[in-house]
């Protein structure tokens, strides 16, 4: 018996009430009112606007995504029904916040945030602004919904990329400016490559950028040049004669693509500058860590809470036996970096050791409670003697190669960049080994694994002292960075953070570390002003995934298979509409029918 498909309007008002409720609480969290005055595109509209539209855009056009029937006037009207109804709940926000003192209970009920959502007019032509706003951002939103997938995606991600440059206004100046060389001599060349660079400067500060965001019709030529590259840029589908050829080029460009992408990485902390070099530096500390806990939590399913312990004796051992300051060791940091392993690896066995038997929340808990462990005697007068207490351990010892010391973020970038090199390519070579498939096994049935011979007390301890080394690795690296280690750096929420990466990039995926990485530490960097902000982002956005895309951004082809083996099923049984149908081509592999 086939069940009735949900009205339209049902759809419509289910996504308004929604993205009006998320838009009331960013503006009450405060995060519309601290972006009010940065602006995207200057004199049109601000960042904190662009917060409180955003969930009534996404949400209208979710909803309108998900109507069987598409007629395009039930789509249009039920876009800019949800666009009103969202819409609708900040105008009431703003109506209770001229009756009732709001700001008793929520202090950033303020002034600014209702001259925001009013886009700076009187209460009745600020509420009817507001609500027109709202429904054309639904009527948008259900616009491109109709749209074809090409014209589609190309609109989305250039709107998308003229976001995010508009944000990122001041950072993309300064790395233009830092290239620009005054009042020295040099050869013809350079002098010419300087004045280049001088006028992309100039016309970068001027005509592109206003004092705050792009000019609007900055904007729009970089919308049209965006969404045209885009567009035209889409892999189309060729003749079965042309793809014979495409095949045999592909090993060509995939040499040169990785060619490319080497270089590029190689040179990034040069041309990016100092600030840059910080954030990388930051992403490759927060990549080591997650591979190693990819291992334990991804490929063994073992959840480990207490991940930062490893890192924190990986970077006290590298300071016990490095810094003059405490008098025990004097040694470099390449003498005591496998002293600093070893230990490592002894501590993620002997956490191994008592945590066999227990799965899921037992060995959560157990794991968070040795990581505060560590912690507390890393910060006890018990052990100051010889870890510092609070006052910490400084004056560790910086790598050298030859007569040069790692000092600088730029030159830390590097050895960030080896050790991310050779972790990365020990857990690709693990995962498909047979270790590597033991663990796979314990992860899916612990019982099922042992009944087929596996030990599950070697591949459990392995698991756990892989993840650990790693760890510590990363700890040595932090600590020689900042020549110096405390205990306040090595708090629960370090390991919180890295799995969160892992969940947002893709459990068991080893690119997905990568991308989790730079999703969750680059971009708070990046805008320093999210900050404040930063854990209910890692909150909604962790949210988000778990109910829109569980398997993460990059994940594993096993993993996301086995997530949606119900939605494939359910596709067989009825009938599918637009979003189940391009759903379906994401799931259908291109080798294969090739093959």
């Amino acid at each position: 018996m086939k069940t009735k498909p949900p009205s339209p309007w049902k759809q419509a008002i289910q996504a308004g009430l929604i993205g009006g409720a998320i838009a009331v609480l960013l503006s009450l969290v405060g995060m519309v009112a601290a972006f009010g005055e940065r602006f995207i595109v200057s004199g049109w509209f601000t960042m904190g606007q662009v917060l409180f539209l955003a969930p009534i855009l996404l949400l209208s056009y979710r909803g309108v995504r998900r109507i069987v029937e598409r007629s395009s006037w039930i789509i249009l009207l039920s876009g800019m029904l949800s666009g009103l109804i969202g819409s609708a709940f900040l105008a009431a926000l703003f109506l209770i916040g001229q009756l009732i003192n709001l700001r008793a209970m929520f202090v950033n009920a303020s002034p600014q945030l209702y001259e925001l959502l009013t886009f700076g007019k009187d209460v009745i032509p600020g509420i009817l602004t507001l609500l027109v706003v709202g429904m054309a951002m639904g009527g948008f939103a259900a616009g491109v919904s109709i749209l074809p997938t090409r014209l589609r995606s190309a609109i989305i991600q250039a709107l998308l990329l003229v976001v995010l440059v508009g944000l990122l206004r001041d950072l993309i100046s300064t790395v233009i400016a830092q290239w620009v060389v005054k009042g020295k001599v040099f050869p013809a060349w350079v002098q010419w490559a300087n004045s280049v660079i001088l006028f992309l400067s100039d016309f970068t500060k001027r005509q592109v950028f206003a004092a705050s965001g792009l000019r609007p019709q900055s904007a729009i030529v970089l919308f049209a040049l965006i969404g045209g590259w885009m567009y035209w840029g889409a892999t189309k589908p060729r003749p079965a004669a042309q793809s014979g050829a495409l095949n045999k080029r592909q090993p060509y460009k995939r040499i040169l693509m990785f060619s490319g992408v080497v270089i590029i990485i190689l040179l990034l902390p040069l041309v990016l500058g100092i600030f840059f070099a910080e954030i990388l530096d930051n992403v490759g500390l927060y990549i080591l860590m997650g591979l190693g806990l990819n291992i334990v939590v991804g490929f063994a399913g073992l959840l480990d809470l207490g991940y930062v312990a490893f890192y924190a004796i990986g970077a006290y051992t590298m300071g016990v036996l490095t810094s003059p300051e405490l008098g025990f060791y004097n040694m470099s940091y390449w003498q005591a970096l496998p002293i600093a392993m070893v230990a490592s690896i002894l501590a993620g066995l002997l956490l191994g050791l008592p945590v066999l038997k227990m799965r899921g929340d037992y060995l959560a808990i157990v794991t968070l409670g040795f990581g505060e462990i560590v912690r507390l005697l890393a910060l006890s007068d018990w052990l100051r003697p010889w870890l510092g207490g609070t006052q910490g351990i400084q004056r560790i010892a910086q790598p050298r190669i030859g007569g040069m010391v790692l000092n600088t973020q730029q030159e830390l970038y590097y050895l960030f960049l080896v050790g991310i090199a050779i972790v990365a390519f020990i857990a690709w070579r693990l995962k498909d080994s047979r270790v590597g498939r033991a663990w796979m096994a314990l992860r899916e049935d612990e019982d099922v694994a042992k009944a087929m011979g596996i030990n599950h007390v070697t591949t459990k301890l392995l698991a756990f002292a892989t993840g650990a080394l790693f760890s510590g690795i990363a700890g040595t690296i932090f600590a020689a960075k900042l020549q110096s280690v405390y205990p306040h750096s090595m708090n629960f929420l370090v390991s919180i953070n890295v799995l969160s990466l892992i969940i947002i990039g893709g459990m068991g995926s080893i690119p997905g570390v990568f991308v989790g990485a730079l999703a969750l530490v680059a971009a708070p960097d990046l805008l320093r002003e999210f900050a404040e902000y930063r854990y209910l982002a890692y909150g909604a956005v962790l949210v988000a995934m778990m109910l829109t895309r569980p398997e993460g951004l990059w994940p594993e082809e096993r993993r996301r298979l086995e997530l949606h083996e119900e939605k494939e099923l359910l596709f067989a049984k009825e009938p599918a509409g637009p979003i189940e149908e391009e759903f379906k081509e994401e799931l259908t592999p291109t080798s294969s029918a090739s093959g």
